[in-house]
């Protein structure tokens, strides 16, 4: 999800791209791919696109495992946040074999599946995947296009949602413990509700000590404010569109309503002066500043909170995590992450298969964690070593089941664009809710309308909808 994202770079310094999979060795091919090169040390990589940030590091890295017991070379072509969507949708448009996998936001799926740039994968998984070791979250927002399907055109590979960081020494401190109970009644412990969290931001927040409550989403950046909203939007019980697709009275519902007050009015009083531009990286900075309690950040940048050297360096011994809150209608939290695709015009396709097959196996996904990859697989998370591996991961295990993702119809980029303009004008005071998600429901309305309109002109033209999507790269993807 989220693209145009330089601010992704930051955490991206010293990222090495390691060349692992480079072997170049001379054993016989151990491949059946569609090339007559396609296996064998001695030929080609097959190519894996992805981001340039430290998990495709890590991937490149895992993937000497792979060469060795294949004698399959492989490279993991990392392409700057930037540039990333962009490469990857010119590839598309000349169908280019350049790329044989492809890794990328979950918010490309429609485009990928409905215009023929992603192999669907389907019946081969059902012989070649052990679909059920997957968290069904993972799988289903990461592969399956429609929602619903069972139909899939991508596998879980870096699995990614939202979390909190606080800082333990304040939640401990008796005299604050004491204090907060005395004025709400119960005792401070890390929230399990919206409600807590609100109780919990207002009782830090000391503008004279330059402390506030929380640093949350907010900003207009790609998804900022739209990923940190749209988990609060369910578990207040609102929705972007109906079962049947319909948008008026179920995107600007009461339930909705009460639910953007809350995030873009409510909490936002207990936030930091110019938290209306905050998206990861200014919660990270502003939790290593000593100038939040809680900071929401996707799991996958946590790193930063336990790197000696890094922003969080004064608090590594003080900080603990708690999995996104429930609300009164359900317990919901916004994913990020990618899935791993073959692209339809690769002339490996075989020796791709065998990569996905190797690579979504138990024991490989053990492996791929323990680097400090984020899993899908069931079992993985719940073993022992992977709770061992970060001080985070067993909040992250905790809170898969309760990821959930925005549109990944060819559509989203608009969609998407529209919620941060409406959704950021009300945390910046220049809307008001009912009248921001008014505005939203209509053009949400008239831009999938509009997409009904021309489906059978994007079959044919499938440069046609790339070129309308702004060129993002999803934070989520994050750096």
């Amino acid at each position: 999800m989220r693209r145009g994202f330089i601010l992704a770079i930051v955490l991206l310094l010293g990222a090495l791209a390691l060349s692992a999979c480079n072997n170049n060795n001379n054993a016989s091919s151990g491949g059946g791919g569609s090339q007559s090169n396609a296996g064998g040390g001695g030929g080609n990589p097959l190519v894996i696109a992805w981001a340039q940030w430290q998990p495709a590091s890590e991937l490149q890295e895992l993937c000497a495992d792979f060469t060795n017991e294949t004698h399959i070379p492989v490279k993991v072509e990392q392409i700057p946040w930037p540039q990333y969507q962009d490469k990857i949708y010119n590839a598309w448009s000349a169908k280019s074999d350049t790329y044989d996998l492809i890794v990328g936001d979950s918010q490309w799926l429609g485009l990928g599946a409905t215009q023929g740039h992603y192999v669907e994968l389907t019946d081969w998984a059902k012989t070649n995947i052990k679909l059920d070791e997957m968290s069904p979250a993972a799988l289903s927002e990461y592969g399956e296009y429609p929602a619903g399907s069972k139909r899939y055109y991508a596998l879980p590979c870096e699995s990614d949602g939202i979390g909190f960081a606080y800082r333990r020494d304040l939640f401990d401190d008796p005299t604050e413990k004491a204090n907060f109970k005395a004025k709400y009644g119960y005792d401070l412990a890390p929230p399990k509700t919206w409600k807590e969290l609100r109780d919990i931001a207002e009782f830090f927040t000391r503008p004279d000590k330059n402390l506030y409550g929380a640093g949350l989403f907010y900003s207009k950046d790609y998804d900022g404010i739209t990923m940190g909203f749209d988990q609060v939007l369910w578990c207040y019980g609102g929705e972007l569109h109906d079962a049947s697709g319909k948008v008026e009275g179920v995107l600007n519902s009461p339930m909705a309503v009460d639910a953007l007050k809350f995030y873009c009015q409510d909490l936002k009083k207990f936030t930091p002066p110019g938290s209306e531009s905050y998206y990861f990286d200014q919660t990270m900075d502003a939790y290593g500043r000593g100038q939040v309690a809680m900071a929401e950040e996707w799991f996958a940048f946590m790193p930063g909170f336990i790197d000696p050297n890094g922003k969080n360096k004064n608090y590594l011994d003080k900080t603990d995590y708690f999995v996104s809150p429930a609300g009164p209608a359900g317990h919901y939290i916004s994913l990020g992450g990618q899935g791993i695709s073959i692209s339809a015009y690769s002339k490996r396709q075989d020796d791709a298969k065998k990569f996905l097959a190797w690579f979504e196996s138990a024991d490989v996904q053990q492996k791929w964690a323990q680097k400090g990859g984020l899993t899908a697989n069931k079992a993985v998370l719940a073993s022992p070593q992977f709770l061992s591996y970060a001080p985070y991961n067993k909040t992250f295990a905790e809170s898969q089941k309760y990821f959930r993702d925005f549109y990944n119809n060819p559509e989203y980029a608009d969609l998407l664009n529209a919620c941060q303009q409406h959704f950021n004008a009300v945390a910046s005071g220049t809307e008001q809710p009912k009248q921001a998600l008014d505005a939203l429901a209509a053009e949400h309305t008239t831009i999938l309308q509009k997409a009904g309109d021309l489906k059978a002109s994007y079959r044919a033209q499938p440069d046609v909808l790339a070129r309308r999507m702004e060129t993002v790269s999803r934070r989520h993807a994050r750096p």
